[in-house]
């Protein structure tokens, strides 16, 4: 009978328990990030009171007599589907959809994992969790905009301070765009078209390109400009009108009056057509640029930051990187949906968004919670059921023990 009380507690603490993992479901159905934990319960060790027999030649075999010692919770194991995602419209809001959790920098605690991408700069450029102050890590650009690989590079803080400057780049390379009127006569006036290039400084200089026919579908260039512009070549094209080959190669040369250094451009016609339709030559693109101030930023998602500057330029600035492990079950909650690794994780796999297995990042999104609240409400029910049928077997040990005084009296 004292036997049947204890199994009966047990069940009432088991259940207990189970209330409390479905009330702290309940409680983040909110939290961003937030994944729900399932309860698992298991049978305490049985006591044997008959071992059984096996049969004989002249007796059939007897099963074993055992009686339960009670339930106890044998697990609790996060739920690890995806959240939907929530719209915020702040493009330092990463949410992840797929696998893997983002990587924080927290000091002497080490590395923490989270899939609550509520980020932002702080006053010095560090990408950091807004709630913890934690810095998100990842890899830096250099000054071209180039990243190195995730197995080469090694992870960083992620500084991109506000208003951050970019450099003046010279012009190197011009292309051209457009259609060279195939009727245009031999001898001609040539085409001019201005191409708008930058020096060393970042200042704006404009040079002159004339194109002139010298044969049928053959043409030749030479350029005119301040500071002694020089350059001439040539270049024909198919008798379907697209581009043929250079024929005669040529750079243009210019030394700027404004103190920058001496320029090189090496222009590129393969762009053009010669087709009987009117001349629209212009400059298709170049590569220089003024110098210019960063104005904001967009996440990819690879998870690539690129910043917008106020000369139009777009470069890469950074990439966030995701951990992935082999069992994220494993991880130890940390609180403010930040983990660490576990006993049983196994170890931390660090890539970039989208390679590896990993997700990918949604800009502008927190992942929501996972919670369904009427799983949770029937599962209360449940576990509410449990406790009080347990509750029950108490309350009659308790009358039969009264019953068994009152024979003593």
């Amino acid at each position: 009978m004292l036997r049947s009380m204890d199994d009966a507690v047990s069940g009432m603490q088991a259940h207990q328990q189970w209330l409390d993992v479905i009330g702290n479901n309940i409680a983040n159905v909110s939290t961003p990030g937030f994944k729900a934990s399932n309860v698992t319960f298991e049978q305490l060790f049985a006591q044997t009171l008959a071992a059984g027999g096996a049969p004989t030649q002249t007796q059939g075999g007897v099963d074993p007599s055992q009686v339960g010692l009670g339930v106890g919770v044998g697990a609790i194991t996060p739920d690890l589907s995806q959240g939907a995602l929530q719209t915020t419209g702040s493009p330092t809001d990463l949410a992840l959809q797929g696998a893997g959790y983002f990587l924080l920098d927290r000091g002497a605690q080490g590395t923490g994992y989270t899939r609550v991408g509520n980020f932002g700069f702080d006053a010095v450029g560090n990408l950091v969790d807004k709630a913890t102050g934690d810095r998100v890590q990842g890899w830096l650009a250099d000054t071209k905009g180039v990243l190195p690989t995730a197995s080469a590079g090694t992870l960083s803080d992620i500084t991109i301070p506000q208003n951050s400057p970019v450099a003046p780049q010279a012009t190197s390379k011009v292309s051209m765009v457009g259609n060279l009127d195939a009727a245009t006569p031999t001898g001609a006036p040539g085409v001019q078209v201005p191409l708008k290039v930058y020096d060393s400084l970042g200042n704006p200089v404009t040079v002159t390109l004339t194109l002139e026919q010298t044969a049928p579908d053959n043409w030749q260039w030479t350029a005119t400009g301040s500071g002694g512009t020089t350059g001439s070549g040539a270049f024909s094209f198919k008798t379907d009108g697209t581009f043929g080959q250079v024929t005669t190669p040529g750079t243009i040369t210019l030394t700027p009056t404004d103190g920058a250094a001496p320029m090189t451009l090496t222009p590129d016609f393969s762009a053009l057509t010669q087709d009987a339709a009117s001349t629209t030559v212009n400059l298709g693109t170049q590569d220089g640029y003024a110098a210019g101030t960063l104005q904001g930023i967009s996440v990819d998602s690879g998870g690539v930051i690129t910043g917008t500057f106020s000369n139009g330029l777009r470069q890469t600035l950074g990439r966030v990187a995701v951990a992935t492990f082999a069992n994220p079950a494993g991880l130890l909650a940390q609180g403010q949906g930040i983990f660490t690794q576990g006993n049983d994780s196994g170890v931390a796999s660090v890539g970039g968004p989208g390679a590896g297995g990993a997700g990918t990042v949604v800009s502008g999104s927190l992942e929501g919670s996972n919670v369904d609240l009427a799983a949770q409400f029937t599962a209360m029910i449940a576990a509410q059921s449990g406790f009080q049928a347990n509750a029950r077997v108490v309350s009659v040990d308790n009358q039969i023990l009264q019953t068994l005084v009152q024979l003593g009296q």
